[in-house]
């Protein structure tokens, strides 16, 4: 489809079944070194009614190419001004899909995987009245960014952890923390741990999917 001009590049997939009018859409955000194609095979799993828009991350990656969303100081710290500027730079491009392509407001739903669900949860947590829900795949939840989380307006809100039980990136006891932040505020949480390291794994896939087409 034609592509709108944003504050991302990124790329845009049609539904594969038009059901009339705007259509509900998923926002994917990959992870380190990766780009805007890294994702976009899931769409062929994916629920067919939705819009898919996958974006790149606004920074090159120093090391073997690809993108990053922020340099990393340590795991759980991004650097706070590369961080603050894909914030904002996310924030915009979320605006200018919503605007720029046949969007179902009130059906947006954020998918990221490590650093991208990293940045899928800034946005949410900040917005969650415009965020239908998250697909969270080896992640966390940014705590010390200077952002000011709305944890009020989670009740009820749906998202999905996922992480693999052995991950070496990021480990598993940031997905508990997720899982224990969201219970918290009292979010409709599908959390999964799975036999797997840092990655998106069959099994994982396979329930991101069924989670996914119940709540469109």
């Amino acid at each position: 489809m034609n592509l709108i001009h944003t504050t991302l590049v990124h790329k845009a997939l049609a539904p594969q079944r038009k059901s009339g009018g705007k259509s509900p859409t998923l926002i994917l955000l990959h992870g380190r070194g990766a780009n805007e194609d890294d994702l976009l095979g899931l769409a062929q799993y994916l629920d067919e009614r939705l819009l898919i828009v996958s974006a790149r991350a606004p920074f090159p990656f120093q090391f073997g190419g690809g993108f990053t969303w922020y340099e990393i100081e340590e795991v759980g710290k991004p650097e706070s001004k590369m961080f603050a500027e894909s914030y904002r730079k996310l924030q915009q491009f979320f605006h200018d899909v919503k605007n720029g392509y046949p969007v179902e407001p009130t059906k947006v739903f954020f998918g990221g995987f490590s650093m991208g669900a990293i940045m899928s949860y800034a946005l949410a947590l900040t917005k969650p009245a415009d965020v239908a829900g998250v697909i969270a795949n080896s992640g966390y939840v940014p705590e010390e960014n200077g952002l000011e989380f709305q944890w009020n307006l989670i009740k009820g809100k749906p998202f999905f952890v996922a992480h693999g039980k052995y991950d070496p990136v990021i480990p598993v006891q940031f997905g508990q923390r997720a899982k224990e932040l969201l219970q918290n505020a009292h979010a409709d949480l599908t959390y999964r741990e799975y036999e797997m390291g840092h990655q998106i794994g069959e099994e994982s896939l396979n329930d991101m999917m069924q989670w996914l087409t119940k709540h469109v």
